[in-house]
This record gives structure tokens, sequence and C-alpha cells, in this order.
């Protein structure tokens, strides 16, 4: 049986510690940079079966793995970098994986899309 079925889609988790340059990050961002590029040559590669790929790159997210590991000094220092000034909550990201795994996202293709309250623009 075939990984992924005709006219499916791939959704890949990238970071936005790969459009920042965070000290100490390296190997991590490296590691997410690399997945709009599979996205973009899996478009190609994956077109007759007409499946699509994209990323899906959230920011920080308020979840209680997050509350466990965060002092309130680290947690300060993410959300002074988000405009709205506060992580995102969980099913904000569900929204948009939900999005890109719809439908309704048929013309999205090859893409990375970032749901981080707009951290990596200013």
């Amino acid at each position: 049986m075939p990984l992924f079925r005709e006219g499916g889609s791939i959704i890949m988790t990238g970071s936005n510690a790969s459009l920042r340059g965070y000290p100490g990050w390296s190997v991590y961002a490296a590691s997410k940079a690399v997945l709009p590029a599979y996205a973009r040559v899996w478009v190609a590669e994956l077109r007759d079966r007409k499946i699509r790929t994209n990323v899906l790159t959230p920011g920080q997210v308020a979840s209680p793995m997050m509350e466990g590991v965060l002092s309130a000094e680290v947690r300060a220092a993410f959300e002074s970098v988000i405009p709205r000034r506060e992580m995102g909550r969980p099913e904000e990201i569900a929204s948009v994986a939900l999005f890109l795994a719809s439908d309704d996202s048929s013309y999205v293709n090859g893409m990375e899309l970032v749901a981080d309250g707009g951290a990596t623009v200013i």
C-alpha cells in the first residue's frame, strides 16, 4: 500500500527557529530549514499523483509541556518578540494544520505557512 494516497496532502512541521538567528540553535534550525526545499522538490515529484506538500511553521505555543519547562524569564523573552505579546494557543496552530490538510487549501502547494503571530517579520 502506498504511503500517500493520490490527491492527498503532506504537511511537514517546521520551526521559526529556522527563520531567525537564535544562538545555540544551529543544528535544530538547519534541520528545519531543509523542509521547504523538500516541499518544493516533492511538488514536482508527486504532481502526477496529485499530492500536495507544504510546511507548517509554528512559533512558540503555550502548551502544558512549555509551561513545565519554561521559566518566567524565558517565557517573557519569547513573548517579547511576538507582536501581540503572548504565545500562540494549540488550537490556533491546529486550525492552520486542518486548513492545509483540507480541500480548502487545494491550490496551496510547495509553501511554508508561518503561524508565529508575526514574530519572524519584525
